[in-house]
Parts: C-alpha cells; structure tokens; sequence
C-alpha cells in the first residue's frame, strides 16, 4: 500500500507543479498585455459615466447617501474623471465660475444653504403652506422645508434625478475646494479673507466700496481673478439680492467647514413613496388620460392628429402672428415679429396672438399631472376665414380636417413615459375602446451639434443610445434639402441620445463624431420617443404602421468648442430664426397632407 501512497504524492506534486506553471505563463502573458494595450481616454470616460449611473441607482435603492461618505466620494471621483465640458474647471484647485451658474440655474434658490436635500415623489406639498420654489431651468418644484432642508419633486422620471445627483456633486466638490482653501492646516481656525467674506454676509447692505473689498476676498478664496470674481457676481445679482454671490459661496464653504470641524455630516435622501413609484408611469398616464378627455370633450378622438413636440409658443405664432398683428408690423418680415415677441417687454403683443388663437380653435391645457407638460391643441375646423397664416384644402370636410397637438419639452427617459401613454387607445375597458388616428409626430428642439455653430440645424435619421448598441433608425419627412438656402448649416446623419448633457467631455463626443456612427449631435429625449412610437406602431398596433416621423434639432452649443457649452450661456435671439424654420417646414407638411 504505502508505494501507492507514494505514486499519488508524486502524481499530487505534479499536478500542482504544472498547475503552478500555468498560472505563471498566465501571469506572463497577462503582464505583458497590460504593458502593451492603453485604455483612451474616452475609454476612461465611458468607465466613469457608467459607474456613475451605477452609483446613482444602488444609492437610489438604498434611500440614502452622505457626499462625504463612501458613495459620496465614489461620486466625486469618477465626476472629476470624467472632466466634464459644461463643468469647465472642476478638476482645478481653482473654483469654477460658469459651471457654478449652469449648476445653480437648474436647482432650487438657497439649496447651498441646506445641509439635508430630500428627493420626493408628489407627496402633498401643493396642499400646505409651502410655496414652490422652481430654478429657472428646469420645470421642478422645490420647497425649503427648514432652515436645514430643502425637498424637490421627482415627477419626470430617472432623468431628473441622475441630473439632480450630478449637480448637487459638481456643488459638493466645489463646497470641498473652498473649504480646503480658507482652513489653516492642522486648526481648526480659518484664513483672514473667509472672516473678511463672513463679515460681509452679515451686512445688510454693501457700499460700493465694500463691496469691492468682499469681491477681492472672495476672489482670493476661490483661486480666481477680481476680474472674472466681479462678472460672476453681476450674474447673479438680482434686484432683491444684489450681494446673492457672495452668498452663495458663503453658504458653500460654510457647511464643507462645519462638516470639517464637527462632523456634521451633509445628507440626500429618497424617500419611500418616490423609490415606490419611480418607473409605474403615474404622473404620464395621469397626463395623458387628461389630454383623451378633452379630445373626447370636444370630439376630437377620431379625428386625424398630428402630434408636435415644441415649445409653447412658436407653433402658434406661426399659425396666427402675422395676422393678428397685421396694425402694428404692416410690412415686416416674420422672423422680426417673431423676434419682438420672444422680448419680454412684448406682452401685449403676446396676448393679442392668444386672443387671435383662441378665436381661430385653441385649446390650452395646463397641467395638473406633474409632468410639467403643458399641451395646445389647434382645432383646423375652426379656423375663420383670415385667421390663420396658412391655407387648407376648403375641399376638406370638417370631420377629417386635422388637429395640432402641441406638448412641451420632456425631459429625458419622461420622453417614452408621455408619448407611451398619450398613444394607447381611449376607453375604460377593452370592449369601449378608441384608437387615436395619429398621422404624424414631429420632435423638435435643441441639441448639441459636433461640427457647425451655435443655430445651425440637425436632421437625424436614426438615434442611438449612449452607453449601448441599441439603435433606431427612421424615415425622417424632413431632410436637410428642406432647410438649403435660409443661411443656415445644416448637417443630416445619427443623434446619440445621452443620460445627461452634463456628463459629456471632449474625449467622448470627439470619438461619437469620428467613428462610422456618423454621430452629428446629442440630445436626451430623441431614443425614447422612437422607441414609444415603434412600440405603438409595429407592436401594440395601437397606431398605424406608417405613422410618419419628423426630427429637427437646432445647436444650442457645440461642446467640442471652448466657450460654446452650455455652460456659456443661452441662444437669446439666435434661436429664433432655427426654431420658427423647422416649424415652418413641419406646419408645410401638415396642411400639405
């Protein structure tokens, strides 16, 4: 017996010797790949877009999360991997002052002075004393709870919230450089320019002269220029808060420095209700359900439908403007009325078009839903006799002239949500069921452009999804034929739809522009509307197969240039002449048809 013990010992040893040696030439073999193969740096950049959302969603399911903890920093890491175009200098020791506008635009007023940030659902909030605060940016309601909490409402979808958690990061981060800048090492005491900054904040009123002092300190924190610290300062003066700036930054480092030195930790939470509902498309099919009923209100169901995605204004103006202020632009061109009426000054201009509208077969629906997506709806059977500024068919009987459908921007993954809803049959079983007759949907909107400028205009034939093969090519009506001979570039080919303009770099969006995608621009919204229409109409049969489609983008920045982004600032009156085109050219088709 023992010889054959012997023999499995040495069969043993031999097994583990080979074992040994593979591991080894695995090790080799390994090594050496790891020497020769380099990730890009887009490479690097996708990683850490991803591992953001993966991020966002495990915090999202687990209700909570600290900036300052683990996830927090998590957060923070891949954000200043990333680098992203719209945050400018976020990986700098210097503060960034653009990205700080862009940030604070889109989230409620005084949230830097609030230490618990609680995301919820529709939970009541309307009902009670509170009063809404919405940032100027972005259609959400907020309410300042306390001195310490801030509450914001999650009624679109994933998207608002991967937009809200990328924000408040890029605040959190700058929150940490101002703290890292005015606390002296090893104490718990501060730099003489943040007890110069404190002082002033304290003032109820600044002298000019005070005021200049505050801004070379603040300047001095925030590693910047007094130059470029004054122009931020003028940006975000208001009338009842002049000195909202130096706020502002106060409030940054104030909490960052508390957090420091007492460990009073900075909170997001999730509440129950919103992780509950998130996903189970209550406020679209609230809103569509809406929308059906005053169809059916106004006999309208079965009637044919030509669906808009547009802003609130530039489909009727289109239809009525010139018209209804015939007296006071006698002989103007139309982009010049178009133009004074996008001044605020303009109301009363403003106010006799809706009259005109209103006349001429409007309906207005506000919503309700929580959506925050406003519809007009233009009956064509009413239009009088000079009311509108195009011509229909009078051969049409008026139970087949078509209705206008106008909806409001959504916002991300809300985009499949609403269209998803609006195009299901109307009814309250499967026996009483009516299919809407949509002839058309058109998208329009702004995006960002890879090759052109600032207006210049996009016609996509497909989308693809970023992060993912998934693609939708379509057979767009329009074409960039459509659009040759207005002074504007026109560039046709694929739009990457993105999780989020702000977490887009040079690096990502060269590669989309180079490679065989032919990518010429990116948006959020264009994937889930093409995916919400193939759905009803090749599958559910809920609409008809050949329901025809209409994209348009024009740029509102090119991220691939310096001082194009978003970030930069907004259109103002450079938009118009792109927006009112691709408007014109969809209003063509449909009473072409």
């Amino acid at each position: 017996m023992v010889p054959v013990f012997e023999a499995l010992r040495e069969i043993a040893a031999l097994k583990m010797g080979v074992c040994v040696l593979i591991i080894s030439c695995n090790f080799v073999v390994n090594s050496t790949m790891a020497n020769t193969i380099k990730t890009t740096r887009a490479q690097e950049s996708t990683n850490a877009i991803e591992r953001l959302y993966i991020t966002m969603r495990h915090l999202f399911n687990r209700g909570f999360y600290k900036p300052n903890g683990v996830s927090g920093e998590s957060l923070k890491n891949a954000l200043l991997q990333l680098r992203p175009e719209i945050y400018g200098s976020v990986a700098e020791e210097k503060s960034e002052l653009n990205g700080l506008i862009y940030v604070l635009e889109r989230l409620p007023e005084g949230i830097e002075e609030c230490r618990f940030i609680n995301l919820t659902s529709d939970e009541g909030y309307g009902k009670s004393h509170f009063t809404p605060i919405i940032p100027p940016k972005r259609r959400r309601n907020c309410y300042r709870i306390d001195a310490e909490q801030m509450n914001i409402e999650i009624t679109r979808g994933r998207s608002d919230i991967y937009d809200i958690l990328t924000h408040l990061t890029f605040l959190f981060i700058e929150s940490e450089k101002i703290c890292n800048r005015v606390l002296i090492e090893d104490s718990d005491k501060t730099i003489r320019d943040w007890k110069k900054l404190e002082s002033a904040v304290k003032k109820n009123k600044l002298t000019q002269a005070e005021k200049e002092v505050a801004i070379i300190h603040t300047a001095t924190i925030l590693g910047r220029s007094f130059e470029d610290t004054m122009d931020i300062y003028t940006r975000f003066a208001t009338k009842k808060r002049p000195e909202r700036f130096l706020h502002i930054i106060y409030w940054l480092g104030k909490l960052a420095i508390e957090e420091e030195l007492t460990g009073e930790k900075r909170a997001i939470t999730f509440t129950s209700l919103l992780r509950e509902r998130l996903g189970h498309h209550i406020h679209g099919e609230r809103w569509a359900k809406t929308i059906k009923q005053v169809l059916a209100k106004n006999g309208l169901l079965r009637r044919p439908i030509h669906i808009i995605s547009a802003n609130m204004h530039s489909v009727m103006n289109s239809l009525f403007a010139r018209n209804a202020l015939q007296k006071e632009f006698p002989n103007t061109e139309s982009l010049e009325i178009y133009e004074a009426l996008s001044s605020s000054a303009n109301t009363d201009f403003r106010n006799k078009v809706i009259k005109e509208a209103s006349k001429n077969g409007m309906l207005s629906v506000d919503d309700t839903s929580g959506t925050n997506i406003d519809v007009q709806i233009f009956d064509l059977a009413k239009l009088g006799p000079a009311g509108c500024c195009y011509e229909l068919d009078p051969n049409i009987p008026d139970d087949e002239k078509p209705v206008i459908f106008v909806m409001d921007y959504a916002f991300g993954e809300q985009a499949y949500e609403t269209i998803d809803e609006l195009l299901r049959p109307y009814g309250k079983n499967k026996n009483d069921m009516t299919f809407l007759n949509i002839k058309s949907i058109s998208i329009m909107g702004k995006a960002g452009i890879l090759e052109g400028g600032k207006g210049d205009l996009m016609i996509p034939s497909a989308h693809i999804f970023e992060g993912t093969a998934d693609n939708y090519p379509f057979q767009n009506q329009l074409s960039a034929e459509d659009f040759k001979g207005h002074g504007l570039e026109v560039c046709e080919g694929t739009m990457v739809t993105v999780l989020g303009t702000s977490l887009q770099n040079k690096d990502i969006l060269k590669f989309f522009h180079r490679s065989t995608w032919n990518v010429i621009g990116l948006e959020m919204e264009g994937v889930h509307y093409q995916k919400a229409i193939q759905s009803a109409s090749k599958i559910r049969k809920s609409i008809a197969e050949d329901v025809q489609v209409r994209y348009a983008y024009y740029a509102s920045d090119n991220p691939l240039e310096t001082g194009s982004t978003l970030a930069s600032g907004g259109l103002g009156t450079t938009g118009v002449k792109p927006t009112y085109l691709i408007t014109d050219k969809i209003l063509k088709q449909i009473f072409n048809t």
